[in-house]
């Protein structure tokens, strides 16, 4: 019975360290991020986030499945990638990153209304994700909502504020904006 007790005690609390724990680094590593001008040190900080995005808190099957779709993806497989993270998707509706792929592969598909459905997820979960929202943007110029777009990529900026990027797009929809009002 004792042995029992242990065993349940690690079962249900460790996942929940471990999530502390990631939440923990994420914030840690965005207060550096919005914070840094040094382009270098800041693509640094933004990897590191990127690593902890796209490993699971505590499931290492989950981080495989990811990584799994991700190659599909790459080889421009989008039909298995979607399958795929949909899988991590159902295994833990909880992880963003999950999502945020999915999203990815499904505005590569051209499905742009499905994938701004998964990066309101993304959002839901991880208001941070200036790739989430990079992604928005992009969603919205194929959709032609150029106001949102650019919504987007401010909210990225504020995140990620060294972020070139989104510096470009911000300033390439400003200008599509004003020759639209004209």
């Amino acid at each position: 019975m004792k042995y029992l007790k242990i065993f349940l005690i690690f079962l249900f609390v460790t996942p929940a360290f471990a999530n502390q724990s990631h939440e923990k680094k994420l914030d840690n590593l965005f207060k550096k991020l919005k914070s840094i001008n040094d382009i270098t040190s800041a693509r640094k900080i933004e990897n590191k986030i990127w690593d902890l995005w796209t490993t699971h808190p505590s499931e290492e099957s989950l981080t495989e499945l990811l990584d799994k779709g991700s190659m599909y993806m790459s080889q421009n497989q989008l039909t298995s990638a979607h399958n795929v993270f949909s899988k991590a998707i159902e295994l833990d509706p909880n992880w963003a990153e999950a999502w945020n792929k999915r999203a990815t592969v499904l505005y590569l598909m051209g499905n742009y209304e499905l994938s701004q459905k998964d990066i309101d997820m993304v959002l839901s979960l991880e208001k941070r994700h200036f790739g989430a929202l990079s992604g928005q943007g992009l969603v919205q110029i194929a959709l032609k909502n150029y106001e949102k777009a650019l919504d987007s990529y401010i909210e990225a900026h504020k995140i990620y504020p060294s972020m070139k990027s989104t510096l470009k797009m911000m300033e390439k929809l400003r200008v599509l904006i004003q020759q639209e009002s004209i």
